[in-house]
């Protein structure tokens, strides 16, 4: 079973938003099946299995990203489009990774 199953099982007044594929499961505030826009530098470490650091060099010369700036905080996000670039980049010299 599925956990939109589970969802809609514990739930009966589960209802679609849309063309989106957004589902709205009510008095639990949950988006089911919700598509973030962005990846963080860390996802994109994670997923294609190189440094944070190689993600940043990469992104610097390429001009990809953009940072989000809390208090101290920063957070590097990336689109679809740019993952997919870092990715093809970070692949042409994968001997310079650490």
């Amino acid at each position: 079973m599925s956990g939109a199953e589970r969802l809609q099982r514990q739930d009966g007044t589960k209802r679609s938003l849309g063309d989106e594929g957004i589902t709205l499961v009510e008095d639990t505030g949950a988006m089911v099946n919700e598509i973030p826009r962005f990846v963080t530098q860390a996802r994109v470490s994670y997923l294609l299995a190189i440094p944070e650091e190689e993600v940043r060099r990469i992104s610097r010369e390429a001009g990809l990203g953009r940072v989000e700036r809390a208090g101290d905080e920063e957070v590097t996000y990336f689109t679809y489009e740019e993952f997919d670039r870092l990715g093809m980049l970070a692949s042409q010299n994968p001997q310079e990774r650490h």
